[in-house]
């Protein structure tokens, strides 16, 4: 929903441009999650191996907790080096003890996923595979470790008055990924040079309201950690660890969290490789994109407010800078959405197919075919939740798919005077979601994907009506 304050609509007032932003209480904390060496870790077809034989970099889990300066019940927004989190009983194992910290309301846990393909498939569907004894002892660790971080996050922000702000920055790291093959026959996953790509990066600047120092930073932005592929075998967060260790290494080590944009799309443009350095220079790249639009901020807490017109050569609107009070809204909701779905195989077909299966790549296809069959149980439609939360001037919305990127910006095209932070493959994991115009194409995102063409339009409909639910809520303030 579009609204104007007096001082837009109105010419006769003075001008003001306000930043996105928000007044809460926060507390963040971190914690190592990275698998022991050895653990099953296989995440492509293609690769020859299935475990991780080192580390090239930490896993590691960033947790941020919100509350609303009224004393409200507290958010928690969880960043995750996992590619997803792959079942029920794997996401159950996680979220429980977290829910019991939150009084038990899911709407107030997301737990986001970096999406990196250099982590491993931690699921217990592969626990009889090499390496798989270690998947069931490593979740549990995970857990506690969630758990830990969490109590720590939610203690710290009883007493922190906080500024979150933020802006909106460009990083090219991001290409197209759906590139027509030669032949016609089918669409290849890579670097397409003809296609348009969205290339919004969201920042978020946490700072103390004591001293405006910096508590955190949040990175919103679309793009597939796959630069680390199948001749890889170190465990790695992929671009996005040596992203962190930019940003954080310029901000006096206040942690970055990163959150998945909707990048079904989306990639760098040379990856599948082995080569650490690829990676590393892919997390330089982003890292300095954020530190660029952080760069570009006010200081916490104020505005621009034009001061007076001055007679030149043209006239000249003179702005300066003036103290702002942010919005401090804070609210989450969680909805359903029922997304059309297609017809499928049979657990039973595919697992015929996969007991005569030999070769390596096919057998990975199945394998994922198979938990997709017995997530949606042939239904005809899929009951997808989705979370939404208001945060003074950003609405944050989470959802389990791997959307193409039409989803954020048709989001965001929608809620201007909000910063509007998509996340893939949040609190679960699914499908892809792809625009409707490629039904039928003979390409992974659809062929693999259990919904329909429609389903994209479904979710971004039914996100628009609860998002304008919350942004004109008993707090509905409008700012630019």
């Amino acid at each position: 929903m579009n609204t104007t304050t007096s001082s837009r609509s109105d010419p006769s007032s003075t001008p003001v441009w306000q930043p996105r932003a928000a007044a809460v209480h926060a507390g963040v904390a971190r914690c190592d999650i990275t698998p022991p060496t050895g653990i099953y870790a296989r995440m492509w077809g293609a690769a020859e191996h299935d475990c991780a034989e080192g580390v090239h970099q930490p896993l590691t889990a960033t947790v941020l907790a919100i509350r609303g300066n009224d004393g409200g019940e507290p958010l928690l927004l969880i960043s995750l080096d996992w590619v997803f989190v792959t079942g029920e009983e794997e996401l159950s194992l996680l979220r429980t003890p977290l829910l019991e910290l939150l009084g038990g309301d899911p709407a107030r846990l997301i737990i986001a996923c970096t999406h990196t393909h250099a982590a491993g498939m931690m699921t217990l569907s592969r626990s009889n595979l090499p390496g798989g004894a270690l998947i069931a002892p490593y979740l549990q660790h995970t857990a506690e470790q969630l758990r830990r971080a969490s109590e720590q996050a939610l203690q710290s922000s009883q007493t922190q008055p906080c500024t979150l702000t933020w802006s909106t920055g460009r990083c090219d790291l991001a290409a197209n990924r759906d590139l027509p093959a030669a032949d016609g026959l089918r669409d290849l996953c890579g670097f397409n040079p003809a296609a348009k790509v969205d290339d919004t990066l969201l920042v978020g600047r946490l700072t103390r309201q004591a001293d405006d120092s910096m508590l955190a930073t949040v990175v919103n932005y679309a793009c597939h950690p796959t630069t680390l592929a199948w001749e890889n075998r170190l465990l790695s967060p992929d671009y996005v660890g040596t992203m962190r260790e930019v940003v954080e290494s310029a901000t006096g080590g206040a942690p970055c969290l990163f959150l998945q944009g909707a990048s079904g799309e989306l990639a760098p443009r040379l990856q599948y490789v082995a080569d650490l350095a690829i990676a590393e220079g892919h997390g330089r790249q982003l890292g300095h994109a954020v530190l660029s639009t952080l760069a570009g901020m006010l200081p916490p807490r104020r505005k621009l407010v034009m001061e007076q017109v001055v007679e030149s050569g043209a006239p000249l609107a003179v702005w300066g800078t003036a103290a702002d009070e942010p919005s401090d809204a804070v609210s989450a909701i969680c909805f359903q959405v029922d997304l059309p779905t297609k017809p499928m195989p049979t657990v039973e077909q595919l697992c015929a197919k996969l007991a005569g299966c030999t070769d390596r790549a096919q057998s990975e296809r199945l394998r994922r075919q198979l938990r997709l069959v017995e997530q949606f149980r042939m239904n005809k439609a899929f009951a997808c939740s989705v979370w939404a939360w208001r945060i003074g001037d950003a609405l944050f919305v989470a959802q389990p798919n791997e959307a193409y990127s039409d989803l954020q910006q048709c989001l965001r095209s929608a809620f201007p005077q909000q910063a509007v932070l998509v996340m893939n493959v949040a609190n679960g994991s699914c499908g892809y979601l792809y625009p409707r115009h490629l039904a039928g194409r003979n390409r992974y995102a659809v062929w693999q994907s259990p919904y329909t063409g429609e389903a994209l339009d479904v979710l971004v409909n039914e996100c628009q009506r609860h998002l304008t639910n919350l942004v004109v809520g008993p707090d509905a303030s409008t700012r630019y």
